[in-house]
């Protein structure tokens, strides 16, 4: 392992943990205030916890035995961890204690938060320029969801007081978003493959890159999708 492959790996967990705590710690305050007893408050928060702590196991261990990383069982290798959050999170956007707790959150801390974007594609570059990862898949490519971590405190700025432009620039980052996962699942070593230049994207099947399309993509989603459905959501 060279130094530049260790500051890699070190960053998409650190990054994992700083993003996901700051998330939680905003989640935490709005749960607070919400009008409930504060034994249900409690067990709310306690239950977040539980999950990201057995998600991330779950995670981890899929990867660090291989499971993830044999394409020989595509798409069971990695489609389960990428439709569990997805599909988990559609779901409760739209329960009555996601849309109380939306009251209580702050758009504007929901939308800088977006700004961990910038690290993940600078992350993205660090493995390209060794040669783990397609160039697709960087800014040098056809992943421009930099563009939405760059413009995301920008947006908190001058876009809060404007329904329209909150909404536009939300569509906008799950639109890049949509389009560098579709890069992503295009370049892995699968009978779908589109882009056939090398390597293929199989780093992040492996410890701790896969932290990127199991909690990162996740968490870039969540906020836009919490973000839609506070400024949706009726006064």
């Amino acid at each position: 392992m060279t130094p530049l492959y260790i500051f890699t790996a070190v960053g998409f967990i650190l990054l994992t943990v700083i993003f996901f705590g700051l998330f939680f710690r905003l989640l935490k305050s709005a749960i607070e205030q919400a009008p409930w007893t504060t034994e249900r408050k409690k067990k709310i928060t306690y239950r977040i916890l539980l999950v990201l702590f057995i998600w991330a196991g779950m995670v981890s261990a899929a990867s660090l035995s291989g499971f993830t990383r044999n394409f020989n069982n595509f798409p069971f290798n990695v489609m389960p961890l990428l439709l569990i959050p997805l599909t988990t999170t559609l779901l409760l956007l739209f329960s009555g204690g996601v849309k109380t707790v939306l009251r209580y959150l702050s758009l504007k801390e929901l939308t800088r938060l977006q700004f961990f974007r910038v690290f993940v594609e600078i992350l993205l570059w660090l493995l390209f320029i060794q040669s783990l990862l397609p160039e697709q898949m960087t800014f040098e490519g056809r992943n421009w969801d930099i563009l939405t971590g760059l413009t995301a405190l920008l947006a908190a700025r001058f876009f809060l007081n404007s329904k329209g432009w909150m909404i536009a620039w939300n569509i906008m980052g799950l639109g890049l978003l949509i389009n560098i996962v579709s890069v992503a699942l295009l370049s892995m070593p699968t009978p779908f493959r589109y882009f056939e230049n090398e390597p293929a994207n199989t780093i992040v099947t492996y410890f701790p890159f896969i932290l990127l399309p199991t909690f990162l993509v996740p968490l870039a989603y969540i906020l836009h999708f919490m973000s839609l459905r506070k400024l949706l959501m009726k006064p």
